[in-house]
């Protein structure tokens, strides 16, 4: 039976730390970091995840900007709320909580954010830095998985990893990252002929497709680590991951539970990535 990887309980640890550190460099004379929140539309979930990102920033001491903007903002006017953002020097990383609403150029916008303030790790310069194998800021999901993979104890060095999903803000993402921890990679999507054949390989298995237990539980390899980054919302009104957990718990040694396991880890790496920028660590 699995071990749980209990991203919650990891994610307090590391906000525990990170409020240390402020607290320490502060009164050394470092800037207190600045976190702005930029929040277009009314989506509930949308307003939902801001409020657990804002409420972070205050546990960890760190300032928290937040801008709320109407559904119908113009591309030009938000924009102009991003540059304002890029040239306050109390912001040290700026977050656009996605989606955003129809009409609106989501590339454009993630672009408009200046590199250096790039909490979410999204902009193509910091997406180029990580492909090249140099220090950025990095996608927060992915960062979060590979801190949650370290706590399994596994040396990746020459393990097999399948990534299932090919997304720019994890599957590409935690692909490289596994790659500079010497994982064979593969990434498996949509048209990959036997899905179910590369899983039972592999020896970690990232799960970022968005679809209910589209990952089953005897495709799992014995002892294999599995991280499943789905978020799916059940009839019944629950919450389920992209892999059968109960299934594949069986066989697994260690396994993220949905809820309760990645997303907590990443908006603790969503506060390590402004603490970076704020100081350059």
């Amino acid at each position: 039976m699995a071990q749980i990887l209990d991203g919650k309980a990891l994610a307090s640890q590391v906000r525990k730390e990170l409020k240390s550190r402020v607290s320490e460099g502060v009164q050394n004379g470092l800037p207190q970091p600045g976190l702005a929140t930029l929040l277009v539309g009314d989506d509930p979930a949308s307003h939902v995840y801001v409020k657990f990102k804002r409420r972070a920033c205050e546990e960890v001491g760190f300032q928290n900007f937040h801008i709320e903007l109407p559904s119908d903002t113009s591309q030009a006017d938000l924009l102009d709320k991003i540059e304002e953002l890029n040239q306050n020097s109390e912001v040290h990383g700026i977050l656009v909580q996605l989606p955003l609403p129809k009409g609106l150029d989501e590339a454009a916008v993630l672009e408009a954010v200046a590199a250096t303030k790039d909490a979410d790790g999204f902009h193509p310069m910091n997406q180029g830095a990580l492909m090249q194998g140099r220090q950025s800021l990095r996608p927060c999901t992915p960062l979060g998985i590979m801190r949650i993979i370290e706590e399994s104890g596994m040396d990746l060095n020459g393990k097999k990893a399948v990534v299932v999903g090919r997304s720019n803000i994890v599957g590409k993402p935690i692909a490289l990252m596994l790659l500079e921890k010497h994982a064979t990679v593969s990434v498996c999507h949509s048209r990959t002929a036997d899905l179910a054949a590369e899983v039972r390989a592999a020896d970690v298995v990232v799960a970022a497709v968005g679809r209910a237990h589209l990952v089953q539980g005897d495709w799992i390899k014995e002892g294999a680590v599995v991280i499943d980054v789905g978020i799916n919302r059940l009839e019944d009104g629950s919450l389920t991951g992209d892999v059968d957990f109960e299934e594949a718990s069986k066989r697994a040694s260690w396994i993220t539970p949905v809820p309760g396991g990645v997303g907590p880890m990443t908006i603790a790496m969503l506060l390590s990535n402004t603490l970076k920028a704020a100081w350059g660590e």
